[in-house]
């Protein structure tokens, strides 16, 4: 079992986009052209442009972090050091050809996750006109992500204590004559 996760760039690339797409209203900020100015409106938030552009940068950047942070040549050597394999691939380069393109396959859906939760808060201030309170698809990926993570250590601590209470009665059932040890 290989562990490929669906988000694995987690949130950089919707901070990356997020950096990205505030360049054109920080130039129009310090420059006094009628050019500049247009295509910083035009990516202003709650527009249609600034939408399109926004979840495609992020997409953008979703395989851009994957591409950095996860090598698949590096975890097909540690496989084949490990003597573990995929079925039905050699172990080598045809391993990390065989993850890098499942990785791309499933970074795909993922991307689009990512910018879906990051332009839903924006549509949902758009539909019901709501200005003051803002919490965006950054902080609720945040969330969620501590969240899950503190789910998941709450359960490798129940699993590790009920091992640990196994292992103190000092009395291993076995199978066969001996009865208990």
């Amino acid at each position: 079992f290989v562990p490929l996760r669906v988000n694995s760039a987690g949130v950089m690339p919707i901070i990356f986009a997020q950096s990205f797409i505030v360049i054109p209203g920080t130039m129009a900020a310090f420059s006094d052209f009628a050019s500049v100015s247009m295509m910083a409106e035009l990516f202003q938030p709650m527009t249609r442009t600034y939408d399109i552009t926004y979840g495609l940068l992020i997409v953008f950047f979703t395989y851009f972090y994957t591409a950095i942070i996860f090598n698949p040549v590096d975890l097909a050597e540690n496989l084949k050091k490990q003597g573990a394999f995929i079925p039905g691939v050699k172990p080598g380069a045809r391993t990390a050809e065989y993850i890098d393109r499942v990785l791309t396959r499933v970074t795909l859906p993922g991307s689009f996750y990512l910018a879906l939760v990051a332009l839903v808060p924006f549509w949902i201030m758009q539909w019901f006109g709501i200005q003051t309170f803002f919490f965006g698809g950054t902080s609720l990926l945040i969330v969620v992500g501590v969240g899950l993570d503190t789910v998941q250590q709450a359960q490798q601590l129940l699993h590790m204590r009920h091992y640990d209470g196994f292992m103190k009665k000092g009395r291993v059932k076995m199978r066969g004559r001996q009865g208990y040890m």
